[in-house]
């Protein structure tokens, strides 16, 4: 079935509710294994029918966010998902005190045990309306970026249409441009400043509610991070501090260098040559039929797999007025979908976001037939290393997309890949301090994230657009506000996809087969263990970030960036 022939249906809560309940009480009261495993895939079967149908929801919610009916049903879920967290708590309770639980073990595996006793901490009936409330309040924040209408040249841009013209050649276009965009921040700064401390404040809530000083300790267990903690991430914050911000000056010097300037603001930090940043050839249309060809020849599996995204419409890469701002890959778990959403501008990104996204999917089509929801999808810093090392894996059909720039695609998407780890951390350290610190005023976090961007982002010169001056810029960043403390996976994802580029380098087929063993993978484990399935190194291992950092800095300064 295709993506717009699914039929959409609200769920009752009434009925998900005593359905789940019915089951549970089976599979509680089973007599022997048999029936309990029966038992056991019909809640399953049930959990998946609901979330398809908040999937779908929500997607078309995204495709169109002025679209009042979805609009309706996204509220709809907001208040109801809590108690569907309810219900799959008292599942998990269950499942670690089944009756046949060796039996369950030998044949799911002792992984689902173990998230199982995890994810009981991250919930309690107290808190439920503090999880509607949160759960509203993102949804504002998604809404509230969707209305943007950025005037610029006699037309109207939402905030990824406008991107365009943030990498223009002319400089001056990109600092009007800019300005333009961040008049929407200025214009509202005071409706974000709320939001977020309302989102701060429920989350502190929740947390004291469950025994937590604050939501950080709550905030990793909702992440599922059950083999690494908030010290080994500074830790490696740190690493990045003492290895890649030296790295980065080096490299905003040449940039610099490149373009002639004395100083780069924040509307420059995204151009890297004179001659202009490479753009893809051709229509959106274009862009995808050449898509399919590089998908069929990089493997059998991604043959499959993309050909199964164009027969079903799960791509929708075009922007337009209403559409959310952002890019994503979802699943309609029913039906065994992975849905891609973008938003193509005609800059490079559009590459990199069906690349990264595509890699997203491919993990989901690969592990979409696990009966168990958990191990369909990994935790997200693992999932992210799906999605960034298929931008690597994907380098030897770049020339199709970039024709003559495709030597400066390579350097200028390396060169950003190791340009994002200190701000990828600046953006995690930054929410380290904002929830050890609840009650600190919207002033003073944007004082705080000043401080972060000078740890971390010393090249970069603010210009004196206000939201930029005042300490506002980190509020564009939707993870902060919806998905806290998500942000340093891509970081740590970051470093282990480098690592698929070191190999890739020296055997292809080799460096292949691992990736797809991994994605095949799903979520049968926990990050670090499907890290050493993979054949990587953690990137919490002293001596990693320099030495994978290291090799793509002496790649780039193999190359005459002057020439381009």
């Amino acid at each position: 079935m295709k993506f717009n022939e699914i039929p959409y249906s609200r769920p009752a809560i009434e009925k998900f509710e005593a359905d789940f309940t019915q089951l549970l009480t089976s599979f509680n009261s089973a007599k022997d294994f048999k029936s309990q495993q029966t038992a056991f895939k019909a809640l399953y079967q049930l959990r998946d029918e609901f979330d398809t149908m908040y999937q779908l929801a929500n997607i078309r919610y995204t495709l169109d966010t002025a679209n009042e009916t979805y609009q309706k049903e996204v509220d709809y879920f907001d208040e109801v998902l809590p108690t569907t967290e309810k219900l799959i708590t008292e599942f998990y309770e269950a499942l670690v005190n089944a009756t046949f639980k060796k039996e369950l073990t030998d044949q799911y595996g002792q992984h689902i045990f173990d998230m199982a006793l995890y994810k009981l901490k991250a919930f309690d009936p107290s808190i439920m309306a503090e999880l509607q409330e949160e759960n509203r309040l993102k949804s504002e924040y998604t809404k509230l970026k969707g209305t943007a209408k950025i005037d610029y040249k006699g037309e109207t841009y939402n905030l990824a249409g406008i991107g365009k013209f943030l990498v223009d050649n002319d400089r001056q276009v990109r600092k009007e441009a800019s300005a333009a965009r961040w008049k929407f921040f200025a214009d509202n700064q005071a409706k974000f400043d709320n939001l977020y401390d309302e989102l701060v404040a429920v989350r502190q809530k929740m947390a004291k509610k469950l025994g937590h000083e604050n939501y950080i300790d709550l905030g990793y267990i909702k992440m599922g991070r059950y083999d690494y903690n908030k010290e080994m991430v500074q830790n490696f914050r740190q690493q990045i501090i003492d290895h890649i911000v030296p790295m980065a000056g080096r490299l905003r010097a040449r940039q610099k260098a490149r373009l002639g300037y004395d100083t780069l603001y924040d509307y420059d930090i995204d151009f890297s040559f004179i001659t202009g940043n490479p753009a893809p050839k051709g229509s959106p249309e274009e862009i995808l039929a050449k898509a399919k060809t590089m998908y069929g020849e990089l493997s059998p599996e991604t043959n499959e797999f993309f050909n199964y995204m164009l027969d079903h419409d799960l791509m929708d890469v075009i922007n337009r007025p209403g559409k959310a701002d952002m890019g994503y890959c979802w699943e309609l778990s029913s039906y065994k979908h992975p849905f891609i959403f973008a938003n193509f501008n005609g800059t490079s990104g559009d590459i990199d976001v069906l690349t990264h996204e595509a890699g997203h999917a491919f993990q989901y089509f690969s592990s979409r037939m696990n009966e168990v929801i958990e191990y369909k999808w990994p935790t997200s810093e693992a999932c992210e290393i799906h999605s960034m090392s298929m931008e690597f894996l994907t380098y030897p059909w770049m020339e199709s997309f970039f024709e003559e720039d495709a030597d400066k695609y390579f350097f200028s998407h390396l060169n950003k890949c190791l340009l994002f780890l200190p701000y990828g951390c600046a953006v995690d350290h930054f929410q380290h301090i904002v929830y050890e610190n609840p009650d600190f005023t919207p002033d003073q976090r944007a004082n705080a994230w000043k401080e972060m961007e000078a740890l971390y982002l010393p090249d970069r010169t603010n210009s004196d657009v206000p939201s930029l001056q005042s300490g506002r810029f980190w509020q564009k960043q939707g993870h902060i506000f919806e998905s806290p403390f998500y942000y340093i996976d891509y970081v740590l994802a970051q470093i282990c996809a480098f690592q698929f580029w070191q190999k890739n380098q020296k055997d292809k087929t080799a460096t292949w087969k691992s990736y797809l063993e991994l994605c095949k993978a799903g979520g049968t484990a926990p990050f670090l263990q499907l890290v050493k399935l993979a054949g990587l190194k953690s990137p919490f291992e002293e001596g990693c970030v320099a030495s994978v950092a290291g090799d793509i800095e002496a790649y780039l300064d193999s190359i005459d960036d002057s020439k381009f």
